[in-house]
């Protein structure tokens, strides 16, 4: 075989088959682009979501503990109380 005919046969078959991949492999393409952005979207959403239950749950653990804070005081100022005046006076 000669180069003249073999370089041109060659140059042909990878266009046909560029062309070919071209026309076959963008529609796929463009469906698995369009399915990741709707995965992104989701995760996006879902995402949001667990934020602000975790900082809804930080919150709640927030109050809880001022609460408990409220009550060591009042009884830490109970047992104050109790141990100063004539009447509680223990032997």
């Amino acid at each position: 075989m000669e180069w003249e005919f073999v370089a041109p046969m060659i140059v042909s078959i990878v266009l046909i088959l560029t062309v070919g991949g071209v026309v076959l492999l963008r529609p796929l393409a463009r469906r698995l682009g369009a399915l990741l952005d709707v995965m992104v979207l989701e995760k996006s959403k879902t995402s949001g979501m667990e934020d602000r239950s975790i900082g809804d749950a930080i919150e709640a653990m927030n109050d809880r503990l001022s609460l408990l804070e409220e009550r060591q005081d009042f009884t830490e100022r109970l047992i104050a109380s109790e141990g100063s005046g004539p009447a509680g006076q223990r032997e």
